[in-house]
């Protein structure tokens, strides 16, 4: 079992940068790909980024073509966590965040929707205002 706990949402406005945080927890030990959907009322969560965590396998990181190039996923293996960097932030990428968690040693194409991922944690609201 993983347990993930969100932080660092909140209120931006539109340009404007926020970090969030994914403290995970229990079998942390096993091969783990990690990542991050967001999810909008009515809609399914969309897969925005995910990076490899097990240290013996490169370090690899992916994006959603809508997120790349404003968004960084980084991982810190001394402490758990995983961190969303989003920067230009625009009023569509208003909506839940949620950390995620699937047991793999690598990442796959096929780990774009939330059917794939074992774990999640409660979700962190982001709002980006115009």
């Amino acid at each position: 079992q993983v347990q993930l706990v969100e932080s660092g949402g909140g209120l931006v406005q539109a340009g404007g940068s926020l970090s969030l945080s994914c403290a995970a927890s229990g079998r942390t030990a096993s091969s783990y790909v990690m990542g991050w959907f967001r999810q909008t009322p009515g809609k399914e969560r969309e897969f925005v980024a995910a990076i490899n965590w097990v240290t013996w396998v490169s370090i690899r990181t992916y994006y959603a073509d809508s997120v790349k190039g404003r968004f960084t996923i980084s991982r810190d293996n001394t402490e758990n966590t995983v961190s969303l960097q989003m920067n230009s932030l625009k009023p569509e990428d208003t909506a839940v965040y949620y950390c995620t968690a699937k047991q793999a040693p690598r990442f796959s194409t096929d780990y774009v929707t939330q059917d794939s991922y074992d774990y999640w944690g409660q979700g962190t609201q982001v709002t980006v205002s115009s």
